[in-house]
């Protein structure tokens, strides 16, 4: 493996000054296998509180850090945000990290080491298998999340534990030629439908740790998005 080869880590964010430099300290802290170095796209979906001058901050104290910051004129949504990163990635990989903390950057290594064998196009992060800790929280949403990634494996012949993850590494070049839609939630079976139909795709997954959080501590998704999840699983594999 190269060793200037370049992991590119997609960050995007609405509202989370009170964690971002947390997730940035925890990314600038992780040592890459293969001597792979960190590109890291932050795309801010226009917060209203001090995520940006705490994000700048940051940057002035780090810079050493390959730390690139982008922000929308108008909120847009969490995919929106994510889809602006990926056009800007320039590494070879690529993750997508939440700004909170709910996962644990210290885990990019073993998600990468199926694609740094050559053995995965993209390796998904799973938080229903292996022996990590995983945090105890809501189960109706567990049942949800599981419900989604069933009915989309029905549907793309996969047989994923986790479609839902927010931890998905793909390599660069493959997801910056998919054509994304979906600015919010539905990202995640967009993504899955649309890398389920590339020929000869090589799909991995790798159980990691998951620390939720609540919706008093800043979770967003709601049931709302959850029906929307199920009209994309549709959408995108039956109308195409």
């Amino acid at each position: 493996m190269d060793s200037f080869k370049t992991l590119s880590i997609i960050i995007p964010a609405f509202n989370e000054a009170n964690t971002i430099h947390l997730i940035l300290d925890k990314i600038n802290a992780v040592s890459l296998s293969n001597d792979l170095r960190k590109e890291v796209i932050l795309v801010d979906d226009f917060s209203t509180d001090q995520t940006e001058e705490v994000l700048l901050q940051y940057r002035t104290v780090n810079p050493e850090m390959n730390l690139q910051y982008f922000k929308h004129e108008i909120n847009k949504g969490k995919g929106a945000a994510i889809h602006t990163g990926i056009a800007k990635a320039t590494g070879e990989f690529l993750i997508i990290q939440d700004a909170d903390l709910e996962y644990d950057p210290e885990e990019y290594n073993e998600m990468l080491k199926p694609i740094l064998k050559g053995a995965a196009d993209v390796v998904y992060g799973s938080r229903f298998m292996g022996g990590n800790p995983h945090r105890i929280l809501f189960y109706w949403h567990s049942i949800g999340n599981k419900v989604l990634t069933r009915l989309s494996n029905m549907l793309t012949n996969l047989n994923l534990t986790d479609m839902e993850t927010g931890y998905k590494l793909c390599n660069t070049r493959i997801i910056q030629n998919i054509e994304l839609k979906e600015n919010r939630f539905g990202f995640e079976p967009e993504l899955t439908a649309k890398l389920a139909r590339i020929p000869e795709i090589r799909i991995y997954e790798v159980g990691i740790s998951y620390y939720g959080r609540t919706y008093r501590e800043g979770k967003k998704i709601g049931w709302k998005d959850g029906f929307h999840a199920i009209y994309c699983i549709l959408r995108y594999n039956l109308f195409r």
